[in-house]
């Protein structure tokens, strides 16, 4: 069966809302949701198949279906989520593979954000606003005065943002984002606007990781040669209507609907997908059509 449809592990960060649920027909009993976690063999929140067994169960009794580009990597390299930010998420950054294996044992992460909806006004946090030293960093956490040098970006529908490791940045309040990023949950939050968690108190933060990982200047304009992103760990693709694709033997295709309707074919198979739908094609599958009124990201290693 080459054609895989995913269920997501599913968080309820307290900055999340309700969206992924009326708009991309997530089902969750939690209150918020915040994230869903579309695609993922991580053990913090993996992806399940039909059948109710894991990616990860899967990918372990068929290591073939991730692709020969995928061997490099000890795990599964990517995790893709939906990301419904009601309000900031806290300013934080992530490490690279070098630093997060040594002192995390897992990978970094780098990251890539598609914007899916933004209200009017919304804004992020994309690196800093200008080049700024080690010690002015750790003075303005200090002094709750970190924002004023961040470079903050209007957001709308459509935009991307890549995210290298060592990139501060945040979601801000009224932005809904696909993400795909390495397969990593190691965050290390810098600000967090004094909130409490479900607990009361207030949550950690990782100032001395931040220091150590954080690079102190504006992001870099990278050209992806018409990817909308393209690096070690993921090249990711937007497609529409009439499109064919090929799964090869070097790597699996993740297909994320991010708006409309259509038909898979792939294999001999025909299987309808909505708004929100994650379908997984292991490595091998072959030639594949979509055909609706659609938008997808298409995902590969």
């Amino acid at each position: 069966m080459p054609i895989m449809r995913l269920k997501p592990s599913c968080k309820d960060y307290l900055w999340g809302g309700e969206c992924l649920k009326a708009e991309f027909g997530v089902q969750s009993d939690l209150h918020p949701l915040a994230e869903a976690w579309v695609l993922s063999a991580h053990p913090d929140g993996p992806s399940y198949l039909e059948d109710g067994s894991t990616l990860a169960d899967y990918l372990a009794t068929h290591p073939e279906a991730a692709g020969t580009h995928c061997r490099k990597f000890e795990q599964f390299p990517i995790l893709t989520k939906f990301i419904d930010a009601k309000n900031d998420l806290s300013i934080q950054v992530h490490p690279s593979d070098a630093y997060a294996l040594e002192h995390e044992g897992q990978y970094g992460k780098t990251e890539v954000w598609y914007v899916l909806d933004a209200e009017p006004g919304a804004f992020l946090y994309y690196g800093f606003a200008h080049e700024i030293t080690k010690e002015e960093f750790a003075k303005r956490i200090r002094e709750n005065t970190l924002t004023e040098v961040l470079n903050a970006v209007p957001v709308k529908q459509g935009n991307v943002f890549f995210i290298p490791a060592g990139t501060l940045h945040a979601i801000c309040k009224g932005i809904v984002i696909a993400e795909v990023q390495q397969n990593s949950n190691v965050t290390y939050r810098v600000y967090d606007y004094g909130r409490v968690g479900a607990d009361g108190k207030p949550r950690a933060l990782h100032i001395q990781q931040a220091l150590a990982v954080t690079e102190l200047c504006p992001p870099k304009e990278l050209d992806f040669g018409g990817h909308l992103a393209r690096c070690d760990y993921f090249t990711v693709d937007a497609v529409t209507g009439e499109f064919e694709g090929v799964s090869d033997e070097t790597s699996f295709v993740s297909l994320l609907i991010t708006e409309g309707t259509g038909t898979l074919h792939c294999g001999g198979e025909q299987v309808p997908f909505r708004k929100g739908d994650s379908l997984f094609l292991p490595a091998g599958s072959g030639a594949y059509v979509m055909q609706g009124a659609y938008q997808a990201l298409v995902t590969t290693v």
